[in-house]
């Protein structure tokens, strides 16, 4: 597609396609959102009257309260914090304030796929190197000559998680450039490499509010690393946009953040659900990929991948099938309530029942 208002370089970008946004009531597990309410102080804070106050005026610029109240609940300071308008924009940022070099960005074969839009979008080389055959993360696959390394912990889509011992690994094979840990899904049964940003100036932690607090809605994202690394970010921010986060969005992520009562509990709901859903799958022939996501990424067996969320689709069940290298045979399913899962259950035993009986 092209345009003559277009710039050369806009009429060369592939852009990034989300997942399916659908209308209508169908049971929806292809974008990992959170089947729960966000927590019950966010949803109080909407109704605060001064906040029909605080839209005549500019967001505070720095989200100081927001920062502080990550900071803390993360044991690092206010400089330690950077904030966005979802980890989308962070990861953005980041790659603009530290991967723009001659070297190669690495990040693995079978990852987020925005990774290699925003390289496009930025003019940044990338090598993808390849997981092994169950998707598991080589951490020497990452040594040598490189503009720094991303990678999803846990990986999406495979839900693999790679622990940290593994991790420092990775930050002594590359001590002078950044190695930012996209840890979106982190809290459905990983550790936050967080504790390791002490001891290493290289690291960079991205998480979101996205999906374990609920609030997809919302776009809500943060950094954590050492000073340096918050201001090159803080650089990037003020020469794009000074006010990316609404007040609106810092009061509630604020009362989300402080709320750890209800992430503990809501996460705990999504894990057991997911062992149960693991478990069921195994029994219906899937190959289940480990997983410590709120997805699960799983092969079919009797049934071509394509076919089943065909299948899964007429039935007004929504999961997301990538037509993509290695993992055209798989689905991505999201962990849903167990009421949503237990209908997906059904419907699969019942399309793979009818092509193989």
């Amino acid at each position: 597609m092209s345009n003559p208002f277009w710039s050369p370089e806009l009429a060369q970008l592939e852009p990034y396609v989300p997942g399916e946004q659908p209308r209508g009531r169908l049971i929806k597990l292809n974008t990992n959102e959170n089947p729960y309410p966000p927590s019950p102080r966010a949803l109080e804070t909407l109704a605060d009257e001064q906040l029909a106050e605080a839209l005549r005026r500019y967001p505070d610029p720095e989200s100081t309260e927001l920062c502080a109240a990550i900071a803390k609940q993360n044991d690092l300071d206010r400089g330690q914090v950077f904030v966005g308008n979802g980890s989308d924009e962070v990861l953005a940022h980041s790659f603009y304030s530290f991967f723009r070099r001659p070297e190669p960005l690495l990040f693995p074969d079978i990852t987020y796929s925005f990774y290699p839009v925003y390289c496009q979008l930025y003019g940044i080389d990338y090598r993808t190197p390849p997981l092994r055959d169950d998707f598991s993360l080589a951490v020497e696959d990452y040594a040598g000559p490189a503009a720094g390394v991303i990678l999803p912990n846990p990986n999406a889509p495979t839900g693999r998680y790679l622990p940290l011992e593994e991790i420092e690994g990775l930050l002594r094979l590359q001590p002078q450039r950044v190695v930012a840990i996209d840890e979106a899904y982190i809290d459905f049964g990983g550790e936050s490499a967080v504790r390791l940003i002490g001891d290493h100036p290289n690291l960079l932690v991205i998480r979101t509010l996205s999906k374990s607090h609920a609030l997809a809605g919302l776009r809500l994202g943060y950094a954590l690393g050492q000073r340096h690394l918050i201001e090159g970010l803080e650089r990037t921010k003020n020469s794009f946009n000074s006010y990316p986060i609404d007040s609106v969005a810092q009061r509630v992520a604020l009362a989300a953040v402080r709320d750890g009562a209800w992430l503990a509990d809501s996460s705990a709901k999504v894990i057991a659900t997911r062992e149960r859903v693991v478990a069921e799958l195994g029994k219906l022939g899937f190959e289940v990929v480990p997983s410590k996501a709120n997805f699960v990424l799983a092969r079919p067996r009797g049934i071509e991948a394509e076919d089943l969320y065909r299948e899964l689709r007429r039935r007004d069940i929504l999961v997301r099938y990538f037509n993509k290298p290695r993992i055209s045979e798989y689905l991505r399913i999201s962990i849903g309530t167990d009421g949503e899962m237990d209908a997906l259950l059904a419907a699969c035993a019942e399309i793979i029942g009818s092509r193989t009986g």
